[in-house]
């Protein structure tokens, strides 16, 4: 199993950060190795990512199920890997430091399963951190682009 948390003080009310993360369509293309995604409905979605697992060069399939919508504090997901075993869960996490400021926090977890979890598992505990950060920040610098605008 792989975690990664990472948190950022966005300078923008926590209905801004609510605004962009309670929706799916605005962060999607924010996704480290995000390829494309379709909406199914308004909680279910598939999504394709390419990238570099190790030294293979890989695209995957992932079904997105929105858990719960919280407002304005979190958004839960879960994850399943539709083209190669592995599960996971994470969420946005916005709460109010004052009326200009809202920390916001992003959590990914990710579980490969089967024959390569053994494999795959190692070689995700540095990636899932990373590409945690970095969506994080993405999504936290997009809103204070859309927030100013």
């Amino acid at each position: 199993m792989a975690t990664g948390t990472h948190t950022v003080e966005v300078p923008v009310a926590i209905e801004h950060v609510w605004e962009f993360v309670s929706d799916m369509e605005k962060w999607a293309k924010l996704v480290p190795g995000y390829n494309a995604h379709t909406m199914i409905d308004d909680k279910h979605s598939t999504w394709t990512f390419k990238g570099n697992v190790g030294v293979l060069k890989k695209t995957v399939e992932v079904e997105i199920t929105i858990l719960e919508w919280t407002a304005p504090s979190k958004v839960t997901f879960e994850l399943k890997g539709l083209s190669d075993n592995f599960t996971g869960n994470g969420y946005f996490l916005a709460e109010t430091i004052d009326a200009n400021n809202t920390k916001m926090t992003g959590f990914l977890e990710v579980t490969a399963g089967g024959l390569a979890g053994p494999v795959l598992n190692p070689i995700f505990k540095p990636i899932v951190p990373k590409a945690t950060q970095m969506l994080t920040d993405r999504v936290a610098n997009k809103i204070k682009m859309v927030a100013t605008v």
